[in-house]
């Protein structure tokens, strides 16, 4: 599912902030982002991450400033400031044009000033990390609640329409093999121009089709089916896969009564029920 959650801990004079954005994924992807110094807290992050979410792409960008007394300092590399001076000079006198190299240009050169940061404490900023994590993780959890909650809702009325569907395909059945028999006699008595047919051929034959296309095992399948995916919709526990396992099953039925019912009424439905399943099964991917 997808989600925004941002946590922001401060303490002398040192804060640090923690973004985390979670976009559907079929397993855990992680993507962190960390300033300089803080690579030792790498593993914790990502375990920390894992335990709490395991389907869904996770962008964590992680932010550090330092407003202490002891923020650092400045040196500068004065020769290479006369360096870049003096090329200036140079180019200026082979092209032509007149130098315009200022302190303030000469200074924002790559590597002329370099910030000199003071050692860190590595505990005082793990601390940080940790609090502005799980008060961003927090965030994110309710926003990821809110949309499961649209989720669940929007499957249970897909549901709905698949049991009314396999309802009415149970009500169907029986026609199927009524159908058959009107269909078989009336091609032999055509064939065979017959005004007696043989009825116990007939019966027969038809009985056997009534073996071959009954699907009263597949209905009972899908009725339980229905049941379980209906149960892990208010689990509290992380159902994604267990839903995606759950729809391929009943794809499988929904299959196996389109091929075995041999009636048009029964075939519609079975198509139209296919669709609502693909359209189930799109909702599924954004469930963790």
């Amino acid at each position: 599912m997808t989600g925004y959650g941002k946590g922001q801990t401060a303490h002398n004079g040192r804060q640090v902030t923690i973004e985390v954005k979670a976009v559907n994924h079929r397993f855990l992807d992680l993507n962190l982002k960390l300033p300089k110094g803080f690579l030792f807290l790498d593993d914790l992050i990502r375990k920390t991450l894992s335990k709490v979410i395991s389907r869904g792409h996770l962008d964590v960008y992680v932010t550090y400033d330092n407003q202490s007394e002891d923020k650092g300092s400045y040196i500068c590399n004065n020769q290479l400031g006369k360096d870049f001076y003096f090329l200036g000079e140079l180019l200026s006198r082979e092209i032509g044009i007149e130098n315009d190299l200022t302190i303030s240009s000469i200074m924002k050169a790559p590597d002329v000033l370099e910030r000199v940061m003071p050692e860190e404490n590595e505990e005082e900023l793990k601390n940080l990390v940790v609090l502005s994590l799980a008060s961003a993780l927090t965030s994110l959890e309710e926003m990821r609640i809110a949309e499961g909650d649209e989720i669940k809702k929007d499957l249970a009325l897909k549901l709905d329409i698949l049991k009314k569907m396999r309802d009415e395909i149970e009500s169907l059945s029986p026609k199927v093999t009524v159908d058959y028999k009107e269909k078989l006699t009336a091609r032999i008595s055509e064939y065979l121009a017959m005004p007696e047919l043989d009825e116990q051929r007939i019966a027969t034959e038809v009985a056997l089709f009534a073996d071959r296309s009954a699907i009263d095992e597949e209905l009972t399948r899908l009725k339980s089916h229905f049941k379980q995916f209906d149960d892990l919709l208010v689990s509290e526990d992380p159902v994604g896969r267990k839903l995606d396992f759950l729809l391929q099953e009943i794809n499988r039925e929904t299959n196996t009564i389109g091929s075995k019912a041999n009636f048009i009424e029964i075939t519609n439905l079975v198509l139209k029920m296919k669709n609502e399943i693909e359209k189930i099964r799109e909702q599924v991917q954004n469930i963790e």
